[in-house]
């Protein structure tokens, strides 16, 4: 009886090692808290450009939620707000391939999954987990008959400011336990570390592992308070020229009703950038592909604030 419950240990170890993992091909979508979705619905689309490719009623009284559409795989999701001053951020999402076999695979990993893979109210196979710092994580796989695939091909506006979210950035609080996550489980890949200062590390760039979309960690010894979180949470838009951009959007009927100035730099990355916020303050990056001078931009060695 003891070798066979030993024998029972081995494969169950062995099997839980080789649950391989499927792909993780991008930026599925952002999912934003809102105040007023009138007024961030006319942001996105009225000054951004983008249109809205479906929207969901409300329960239970509460508000219905609204889809953005950045292109057929890449979304921007408008949620009504739990409680007003809070993190603006819901959730970031991970499009998979095979949204079940990740399931399993996570489960292998010792990562807290649901029992199952449901299918949402629009029809695409998901879950969701927690990351390190407690952000949730949803893992999301089109399937041929969601809302997604049968909206392929529309809601693609010639105005929008953008065709492709490049990253997401959120907020971490110890770094090794994040990229153990990140990297270690869902197999991200480093890209680039960048400070303004060489006594403490700023960001770390991890690449999904089948695409080029990244997240960005966001480090800090203090987070901020989650009032304070929507300017460091953020999206960002790639754009070919950012002085193009802000030119279409200084030219923008909308242009009048944003309050802000909409400054150009040059980021750590050597990448020309804009920041925009929308009324509910939560950042919206726009950056071109490739640094000022088509030279890479070094990787920081600083130490980060907490290991």
């Amino acid at each position: 009886m003891r070798l066979f419950l030993l024998l029972i240990t081995v494969v169950s170890l062995a099997s839980a090692q080789t649950t391989p993992r499927p792909q993780i091909r991008g930026l599925a979508h952002v999912s934003l808290y809102v105040h007023d979705l009138d007024a961030s619905l006319a942001f996105y689309t009225q000054f951004l450009g983008f249109e809205e490719s479906f929207s969901l009623p409300g329960v239970n009284g509460h508000e219905g939620m609204a889809f953005i559409k950045i292109n057929d795989r890449q979304f921007i999701e408008l949620a009504p707000e739990t409680a007003p001053s809070t993190d603006r951020l819901n959730h970031i999402a991970l499009e998979t391939n095979d949204a079940e076999a990740m399931r399993r695979y996570l489960a292998s990993r010792g990562v807290k999954v649901p029992d199952h893979t449901p299918v949402g109210r629009i029809g695409n196979a998901n879950f969701s987990v927690r990351d390190p710092d407690g952000h949730t994580v949803e893992l999301v796989q089109y399937l041929p008959d969601g809302w997604s695939a049968r909206d392929r091909g529309k809601h693609l506006g010639p105005h929008r400011v953008s065709t492709r979210m490049m990253h997401t950035g959120i907020l971490v609080g110890q770094l090794a336990p994040a990229v153990a996550f990140y990297s270690g489980i869902l197999g991200f890949v480093e890209t680039w570390r960048g400070s303004p200062t060489p006594a403490r590390l700023s960001w770390v760039n991890l690449r999904v592992p089948d695409g080029t979309d990244y997240v960005e960690f966001m480090l800090y010894g203090d987070l901020p308070g989650a009032d304070h979180r929507g300017t460091q949470h953020h999206i960002c838009l790639e754009v070919p020229s950012v002085p193009a951009a802000v030119a279409a959007l200084n030219a923008s009927p909308y242009r009048a009703r944003y309050a802000r100035s909409i400054e150009i730099k040059t980021g750590i990355n050597r990448k020309r950038q804009a920041n925009l916020f929308d009324p509910d303050g939560t950042r919206i990056e726009l950056m071109e592909p490739a640094t000022v001078d088509g030279e890479p931009a070094p990787s920081s060695t600083a130490p980060p604030p907490h290991p």
